[in-house]
């Protein structure tokens, strides 16, 4: 298995004896990793934001159809499911430092390509680019492990969130450099809507440079080399085998569907949002003002909700996803479509919608799952919600075009519900007492 790559050897190495005796020098690389994580997230944010705001428009440029225009999405997307499952086997069995950086300077390097496509008009091109472009999308999401490695039980969705948050302010720019960007790409000779890929690719080769260089002690190498030691020496550590440590299915169906489905309505709603709203005569700077409040609404909230997921629930926050996104699809069903306002809080409802299910659902499949199985199952949850966002980008473009937008909202306001049933069915915050009671968690830094 990868994960026997990092060697018991590796465990008797003086620097890591260092931290699995030391708890202060752990919660000081607890610190550190966060710190990490979030320069790093600040730089993929900017990258993340170039491919939704003008991902669809490009193609529909080239492409002179609405039919498809769905499909830059659907295969960024996909290219994040590929992705989502290297990276997580990179670092199984190298660490977080080299599977990230890989990620995110892969994602630099499909964002060179998409604005060679676009010099070339080469629509076999593009496509293959928005492949390799979605790694860097796969890696945003999979930084958000990085966090919990070194966490307590208490801390999970606050260092969750912490890794999420920090995209905000790279993501939030992102969209509204779009006239900028478009006007640097014309005056060096690249097509306008090219131009934020520019951006996206310096920005997430920088996000993996900085992970590659500072990212040091790797804290998934800490943390699984402490996780070692405590077993080795523990008379009284809980068996793996016990079936509230390690086969939780329900928990993990739970977060893994949690996930999946507020990834569908998402990318459904949002990547065709900016044809809709060329379709009514909205300027290019109105779609990156509402993608970046979209995208803000998806990241900025997450410290709070973090601190909420702890404290009040899973289970209750999972709900709330739910509503809100309940809310979204209908307020973009029947809203004004001339109002940029209308648009912008539906777009938003959208984002924090989101938010709260993947962050609840990402806890709850931590809690869920056993240290040695753990980034196994993280990496194959994220292929399930990469490629749930690949089919909605690749879908909505067919539904609008053989019906219309409001269709399409009504769908995601309606399989959003689906939420409700589930978390009842799971049990979860019951399900997580009883495993408080029960289990003993390692590693964790207390405080």
């Amino acid at each position: 298995m990868l994960q026997n790559n990092l060697k018991k050897s590796d465990v008797q190495s003086p620097w890591l004896q260092e931290y699995i005796n030391s708890t202060q020098k752990q919660k000081q690389l607890y610190k550190r990793t966060l710190m990490v994580v979030v320069l790093s997230q600040i730089f993929g944010g900017a990258g993340l934001a170039a491919g939704i705001t003008v991902g669809a428009l490009l193609a529909q440029d080239m492409l002179g159809s609405d039919s498809i225009t769905g499909l830059p999405s659907a295969l960024f997307t996909l290219g994040s499911a590929g992705a989502a499952l290297l990276v997580g086997r990179l670092s199984q069995a190298f660490g977080r430092r080299l599977g990230l950086a890989a990620g995110f300077l892969a994602g630099g390097i499909g964002a060179v390509g998409v604005v060679v496509s676009a010099l070339s008009h080469s629509i076999f091109l593009l496509f293959i680019s928005l492949l390799i472009y979605g790694a860097g999308s796969a890696t945003n999401l999979q930084a958000r492990y990085a966090g919990t490695d070194l966490a307590s039980a208490r801390q999970r969705a606050k260092a969750i969130s912490m890794a999420m948050v920090s995209t905000t302010f790279g993501a939030v720019a992102g969209p509204n450099l779009v006239d900028v960007m478009g006007e640097f790409a014309l005056s060096i000779g690249i097509p306008a809507l090219a131009g934020p890929f520019l951006l996206a690719a310096a920005a997430y080769i920088l996000a993996g440079l900085v992970l590659l260089i500072l990212l040091r002690p790797d804290p998934f190498i800490v943390a699984k080399a402490i996780s070692d030691a405590r077993q080795s020496t523990s008379k009284s550590h809980v068996d793996e085998k016990n079936p509230l440590l390690s086969k939780n299915k329900r928990g993990i169906l739970a977060g893994a569907s949690i996930m999946v489905i507020t990834q569908f309505v998402m990318t459904a709603i949002m990547t065709m949002t900016p044809i809709h709203m060329g379709h009514h005569g909205h300027e290019l700077k109105d779609v990156g003002l509402v993608i970046g409040f979209h995208i803000g609404a998806m990241y900025f909230p997450s410290l709070i909700t973090g601190s909420l997921v702890d404290k009040i629930g899973r289970a209750t926050m999972a709900i709330a996803s739910a509503i809100t996104l309940l809310a979204a699809g209908i307020l973009a069903a029947f809203g004004s479509s001339d109002s940029t306002v209308v648009i912008i809080t539906a777009l938003a409802l959208l984002g924090l919608g989101w938010n709260f299910g993947l962050i609840s659902g990402t806890a709850i499949l931590i809690d869920a799952t056993a240290p040695s199985t753990r980034a196994k199952t993280q990496g194959s949850v994220d292929v399930s919600v990469a490629l749930s966002g690949a089919l909605a980008g690749g879908l909505s473009g067919i539904i609008v075009a053989h019906s219309s937008y409001t269709i399409l909202s009504l769908a995601g306001a309606t399989l959003s519900l689906l939420l409700i049933p589930i978390v009842i069915w799971a049990g979860i915050d019951k399900q997580r007492k009883l495993n408080k009671i029960t289990i003993t968690e390692n590693p964790g830094v207390k405080g």
